[in-house]
């Protein structure tokens, strides 16, 4: 891990004009750490719980589960893209007059939309739930908004202190809220018991307020609120995230809406579910260098902007898409030679079929780093909007190509579809880049090579200090 950390750092050195300072290099060192902590323990403590819940429990109600995360997921991601990248480019370049109307203001919103969400959601959980193919779905929803309502201070406390620069407690708070999760699977996968969906959505209210307890600790220096509600604030923090929040619900839609045609579309909707759910658990393995990448650039990019212009963004992106380029590759790699054994590991013999479907689903993160930088650039430069209507298309784009797929090849088609839309959507982003900001795609590759030449000349520094080492300690 500190080799990647620190072989990231010197790709990023030269992302300013200026050498960077002492500070600089800290923060890049720091906020990669925790970042990567955070996004690579949610990773591991959810496909931890995806081992033991796809062993514990029928594929049908495997699939009952996963399409019900999924549909959670749209008011977490609603929640997040509305607040998450206002508060920080606010919070963070802020007069301290206005720091506690921004947070205030931020809490207005994040509690109004929750509860509007939460509102859609209970009216609709039955004809939702029968729309899936998912009766028993309904119960769950009812759960969900308590789980929810925990939510709303443990994602404030969190986008504040990332607006700090500080990421210690957002990666402690999803840490205790991911791993009790696991917890509680596990004890029930070794124990005597017959878990139930039921049990699951009330342990996440149990975790969701342990997650929220734990961010306050983290967060509670950096919270000041003013007691009355600024509407100018208001509405500056929700027509700055308004396109954010288009895009995040967007991409959500871009990343399920696989699932959902397949529990409408296909024949034995709980099963396939559960098959193709086997082959995505592998493929997101991808997202966690992306995203740790993606959190940290952000802010830096804001600020990279004002200092050194569109030169300064354009190599931020190139270097950021090498690097995780760099990281993912060996994995895709091994993926895509072995997948019957990667399966037969995560799933069983009982998901082999998902097998072929990963053969395709894992190249999906070829052009996933490219694709969440493009995005991360454009909504750092305050040009979300843009970023808003090409995720809106890529989403239609899905809806049409996995209608067509689906209907036409089952279960395998949900990965035909989502890939030609990814690989439709990868050309339109690259001309959009390269008109704005001269960014060439291919320019990624030389920066990736660089990665491993880092990583190389790190090894070599590090086996000569050990044979120094082992020489002085034989004297």
């Amino acid at each position: 891990m500190a080799a990647y950390t620190k072989a990231t750092l010197r790709l990023f050195e030269h992302v300013h004009p200026l050498t960077m300072s002492t500070t600089e290099k800290s923060y890049w060192l720091k906020s990669g750490l925790f970042s990567f902590f955070e996004k690579g323990s949610v990773f591991l403590f959810g496909f931890g719980s995806f081992f033991f819940l796809v062993r514990e429990l029928t594929p049908e109600a495997f699939g009952a589960w996963v399409v019900f995360l999924a549909t959670a997921s749209f008011i977490e991601v609603g929640r997040a893209g509305l607040l998450q990248n206002a508060v920080i480019k606010y919070l963070a370049t802020c007069e301290a007059k206005d720091y506690g109307r921004i947070s205030s203001a931020s809490l207005f919103i994040n509690v109004s939309l929750t509860t509007i969400s939460v509102g859609f959601l209970l009216i609709f959980a039955k004809g939702l739930s029968h729309w899936l193919n998912f009766p028993e779905l309904y119960e769950l929803f009812y759960i969900y908004a308590i789980t929810t309502a925990f939510l709303i201070p443990m994602h404030q406390f969190n986008f504040i202190q990332q607006a700090n620069l500080d990421f210690r407690g957002i990666f402690w708070s999803n840490f205790t809220k991911q791993g009790l999760f696991f917890a509680f699977v596990s004890i029930y996968y070794f124990g005597p018991w017959q878990l139930e969906l039921l049990a699951l959505a009330k342990f996440q209210v149990l975790t969701a307020f342990a997650g929220a307890t734990v961010s306050y600790f983290f967060a509670k220096k950096y919270l000041k609120f003013d007691r009355t509600i600024d509407k100018q604030w208001v509405l500056t923090l929700f027509h700055y995230g308004k396109y954010v929040f288009g895009t995040n619900l967007s991409a959500m839609l871009y990343k399920t809406i696989d699932k959902f045609m397949l529990s409408n579309l296909s024949v034995g909707a709980t099963a396939a579910v559960s098959v193709y759910e086997a082959a995505i658990r592998v493929t997101n393995l991808a997202e966690v260098p992306t995203f740790s990448v993606a959190s940290v650039v952000f802010p830096q990019g804001a600020k990279q902007i004002e200092t050194g212009g569109k030169p300064a963004i354009k190599i931020l992106y190139e270097k950021s898409v090498g690097a995780i380029l760099a990281i993912i590759a060996p994995f895709l790699l091994f993926v895509l030679l072995f997948p019957e054994f990667i399966i037969m590991i995560i799933a069983g013999e009982q998901y082999m079929e998902s097998a072929g479907i990963l053969r395709f689903t894992i190249l999906y993160g070829l052009f996933l780093p490219f694709a969440i930088q493009f995005g991360t650039v454009l909504d750092s430069m305050g040009r979300p909007k843009i970023n808003f209507l090409f995720t809106v298309l890529g989403a239609v784009l899905n809806i049409f190509f996995n209608y067509i797929f689906i209907i036409n090849y089952g279960i395998v088609g949900a990965a035909y579809g989502t890939l030609t839309t990814y690989g439709v959507t990868f050309v339109l982003n690259q001309f959009v880049l390269y008109k704005i900001l001269d960014i060439k795609a291919y320019r990624a590759f030389p920066y990736m090579i660089g990665f491993y030449k880092e990583g190389y000349q790190m090894l070599l520094v590090f086996l000569q200090q050990r044979s120094v080492a082992k020489e002085q300690k034989l004297k």
